[in-house]
């Protein structure tokens, strides 16, 4: 297509803030319909991170030439050229910078690693551009993607839309970010203990944990059961149209699964489905207004027709815990502690403190023992429940900038003992084949949004999909023009 090609929409005002929120299904069908072009999207969205980032600070690579060349690509595509408009084609992205892109930095947040330039492409990033996603920028992370609250000493503090004052989370806090900020309509996520729901959450967005073996990832963390790669967006709808594009076997990962269901992007009603409302998952705390969000969410889909039960399991965050560190202290633990040992003095505070709290009196195997102890509870719900429906955190946010390494740890009063037991993630972490829609749930009275995680037997993405997006038309989220950080 030609500098001069009318579509283009140079001749056409185009008003950024509306096209910011406008739904990845949305923008393709304008693309279709020739109301929108790839590059009149591009342009405004790259127009607002400019604006914007000074006060949110999530981008910490920018591809806006590469993204340009791409998106006059994808729209030549629309016009009937190259074959043809692919699933996410002209669709702009922003990808976590953990996810390797070859011939990009890849520092994952570390001086540690301010050198290093990516070798190869991670999966998801192959298929986001080869479905035509046009990925131009690239967000912050936590040091090694190990909190769940979003800063480093390399990249500085990112900011959370919705109240500046607090994290949008972590790890995956750039994309959370991101998307709330209206930078991208999708995002890409990796989640070891939370890192895809917490900035869900916390962001106002919706985030998909996928079960383990759905989506590839790169070794040695794609034989780790806790980790999951995976997409974010701001609705449900948009989640299942980037998860059906990176799902599959890849060749680089062993245990990635083939067979992939395929999602719709619109849902049925849930109808006579029964859904399990799980307030506290054993003796979690909650924030106040963490409760009263997540009990609106039961009782708006006891009204679209669901048969809600609110049950209990007996857990504690102790076990959880102690199962939780069996495993961390052989894998992420252990990995983390060998930079520490020979690069300590360049790591953040919070960095250490992981790699030192990652200390187990159980085995390998003794953690394992626990871990099937613990699903056994949630196994039997299965049996009589289609989903169970819960909190994404404990508490109302985290504070911007805060390293959490001494406390404050505190939910509804009582001292949880680390920061990432202020969320409710790493449960399903622990029974890592259980798919795990995150979903907003409301706001808190700090204007932090709150979440709930919709969790489904294993490997029934479909059902878990299914029951986010009730939760979703009964109660807020971008569909609801009135949910917009105020920027």
């Amino acid at each position: 297509m030609g500098a001069g090609t009318p579509w283009i929409g140079q001749n056409r005002p185009v008003l950024h803030d509306d096209v910011a929120y406008l739904s990845a299904l949305e923008l393709r069908r304008r693309f279709e319909a020739r109301e929108l072009s790839p590059v009149e999207v591009l342009d405004a969205l790259i127009d607002r991170i400019e604006a914007l980032e000074p006060r949110v600070n999530a981008v910490v690579d920018r591809r806006y030439a590469e993204a340009r060349a791409e998106a006059e690509h994808a729209a030549e595509r629309y016009l009937g050229q190259h074959g043809g408009p692919r699933p996410l084609e002209g669709l702009p992205v922003a990808t976590k910078e953990e996810h390797p892109m070859v011939g990009r930095p890849w520092t994952q947040g570390s001086f540690t690693e301010q050198h290093v330039v990516a070798p190869i492409d991670h999966p998801i990033i192959e298929r986001i551009q080869g479905a035509g996603g046009v990925i131009h920028v690239r967000v912050a992370t936590p040091e090694f993607s190990c909190a769940g609250f979003c800063h480093t000493e390399m990249w500085g503090i990112t900011r959370n839309p919705w109240n500046t004052d607090y994290s949008p989370g972590g790890s995956s806090g750039g994309t959370g970010a991101a998307l709330a900020a209206g930078y991208a309509p999708l995002g890409t996520g990796s989640d070891i203990g939370g890192s895809i729901r917490i900035p869900s959450s916390l962001s106002g967005v919706v985030g998909f944990k996928p079960p383990f073996g759905r989506v590839p990832a790169l070794p040695p963390y794609n034989l780790d059961q806790y980790c999951h790669d995976g997409p974010m967006a701001r609705s449900v709808g948009d989640l299942a149209l980037i998860e059906n594009v990176v799902a599959g076997q890849h060749w680089r990962d062993v245990v990635s699964l083939r067979d992939t269901p395929v999602l719709p992007t619109s849902f049925d009603g849930v109808q006579g489905m029964r859904v399990a409302l799980c307030l506290r998952l054993g003796d979690w705390p909650l924030a106040p207004e963490v409760e009263a969000n997540t009990r609106r969410v039961g009782e708006s889909l006891a009204a679209a027709g669901a048969i809600v039960e609110e049950v209990t399991l007996p857990w504690t965050r102790d076990r959880i815990w102690s199962a939780a560190q069996a495993h961390f202290a052989g894998i992420m633990g252990a990995g983390i502690a060998k930079i520490a040992s020979a690069h300590g003095d360049q790591l953040n505070d919070y960095t250490r403190a992981f790699a030192a709290s990652m200390r187990s009196d159980l085995s390998y195997y003794e953690g394992m023992e626990l871990e099937g102890r613990l699903f056994e509870p949630l196994g039997q719900l299965f049996e009589h429940h289609d989903a169970l429906v819960c909190p994404t955190m404990a508490t109302d946010g985290f504070v911007a900038g805060h390293s959490y390494v001494d406390g404050p740890w505190d939910v509804g009063g009582e001292d949880v003992g680390h920061h990432i037991l202020m969320c409710m993630t790493l449960p399903f972490n622990l029974f890592s084949r259980c798919p795990v829609v995150a979903v907003p749930s409301g706001r808190a009275a700090n204007g932090v949004p709150t979440g709930v995680q919709v969790v489904g037997r294993t490997y029934d993405d479909a059902t878990a999909f299914r029951v986010a997006a009730a939760v979703e038309s009964t109660g807020v989220g971008y569909h609801d023009p009135s949910w917009r950080p105020p920027l």
